[in-house]
């Protein structure tokens, strides 16, 4: 194999370890206040949205938003497994949120849109930080 045809290859497994990294992220905040889906869970997310994005980009002939459809009724529907209703009280609904918009950041990655993925990944991360800062628990009184 010559380098030209490493290359594409090369560019591929870049864009997954980026998505990688930027799932990582949202995880890690969510890990380190001791929410059970962490770094493990949101990379992952992240990575197989990058993947099943990049695949059916090179799929010949293969129409990308079908894949990409599928992507988001899919973690869809993984992100409805951790919702859980206890009488009144419903938890659940901040790690489903943030684990389909996790799939959003793969998949943008997957499609070369790097700065709506950097960009929705901060958002994301601050989101979660958010409730943690003292100037946001004096302003919401919580």
């Amino acid at each position: 194999m010559t380098i030209m045809e490493i290359r594409p290859d090369l560019e591929i497994f870049a864009r997954i370890a980026t998505a990688f990294l930027l799932g990582a992220l949202i995880g890690w905040e969510r890990e380190r206040h001791g929410i059970s889906a962490g770094i493990r869970t949101y990379g992952a997310i992240s990575l197989g949205a990058c993947v099943f994005g990049v695949l059916s980009i090179s799929m010949v002939g293969a129409d990308p938003s079908r894949i990409a459809a599928q992507i988001v009724t899919g973690i869809g529907f993984l992100g409805g497994g951790v919702i859980f209703r206890q009488g009144d009280y419903v938890s659940g609904l901040t790690t489903a949120a943030t684990l389909w918009a996790t799939a959003a950041v793969g998949l943008a990655v997957s499609f070369g849109l790097y700065l709506i993925s950097f960009l929705t990944a901060i958002l994301l991360y601050l989101l979660l930080y958010l409730p943690r800062l003292p100037w946001w628990k004096r302003f919401t009184g919580k």
